[in-house]
């Protein structure tokens, strides 16, 4: 018998829906509609924590949390634009503590959903 004819039990499956109840994925689909993005969207939570949410210091600089998300999705709508695929990697700047800015590479994955539909989740490069 071949091993596509075997029919494997799931055991447990962790779906987008219980990650964005226990934090590790952030939904910001709402935001992202804002932005011309049609499918929903969800940040990792390391990328929240690392880029998304300002250190005191850049707060005081004018960075807040709703610009940078905004940053970040609209700088992939543009790319997604100019891309096809299921995946891809753009960069961003993020004004850091000590006012430098910081280039971001991040990665942005489009698959399915917990019900098969198209869904869109932004992390780091080295997330998966």
């Amino acid at each position: 018998m071949s091993e596509s004819a075997i029919e494997r039990e799931v055991i447990y499956a962790y779906t987008r829906a219980q990650a964005i109840d226990d934090g590790v994925l952030i939904d910001v689909s709402e935001m992202a509609k804002e932005a011309g993005i049609k499918y929903p969207v969800a940040l990792t939570r390391t990328l929240w924590d690392a880029y998304i949410i300002p250190d005191k210091e850049s707060e005081e600089s004018g960075q807040s949390e709703q610009g940078r998300l905004w940053d970040t999705l609209f700088m992939f709508m543009l790319k997604a634009r100019r891309t096809s695929g299921a995946y891809l990697l753009y960069e961003l700047m993020f004004l850091m503590k000590g006012a430098f800015l910081r280039k971001v590479k991040v990665k942005a994955v489009c698959g399915p959903g917990d019900d098969g539909e198209p869904v869109i989740t932004i992390m780091m490069p080295n997330e998966d």
